[in-house]
């Protein structure tokens, strides 16, 4: 039985271009001519994932969920729900790149206690990564030069 575009484990993809065979490895899915793999993926950080670490390192000790999506709406004029903040954190502590403690319980809380956010090692070397390949690609093109269209 030959494998189908949706099967997972192996697929043979057959590219317009070239006409040449590329057989994905365990776990990769097609796309768009190219591979998406979820380990690859999995690593990669979004936009919205990058905004909460920038205000991690802006807020430093006191970053927990309100804070942070102030940071973010005070930086981008976009208004920010907690909710998203913390599902977004919660990719980012998968991922590694984010930590998280409890703090003390208080009462102004009702006795619950705040989860604090730092940024790790691997999370600050992912920022720097990704700052230095969006401005490769940034540099040179016109329309988005100082003056461009």
């Amino acid at each position: 039985m030959s494998p189908t575009y949706g099967d997972v484990n192996t697929v043979i993809i057959k590219l317009r271009r070239n006409q040449r065979m590329i057989e994905t490895a365990e776990g990769c899915k097609p796309l768009y001519f190219s591979l998406k793999c979820e380990e690859i993926m999995r690593d990669n950080i979004g936009n919205f994932e990058l905004m909460i670490l920038l205000a991690l390192l802006r807020l430093g000790d006191e970053a927990y969920g309100m804070p942070i999506a102030k940071e973010i709406e005070a930086q981008s004029g976009r208004e920010i729900s907690v909710a998203s903040v913390y599902a977004a954190l919660d990719q980012l502590v998968a991922k590694q790149l984010v930590s998280s403690e409890l703090g003390e319980p208080t009462p102004e809380r009702g006795g619950r206690a705040k989860r604090y956010f730092r940024i790790t090692a691997k999370g600050l070397r992912e920022v720097r990564d990704t700052r230095r390949v969006l401005v490769k690609f940034w540099e040179g093109i016109p329309k988005l030069e100082k003056g461009g269209a």
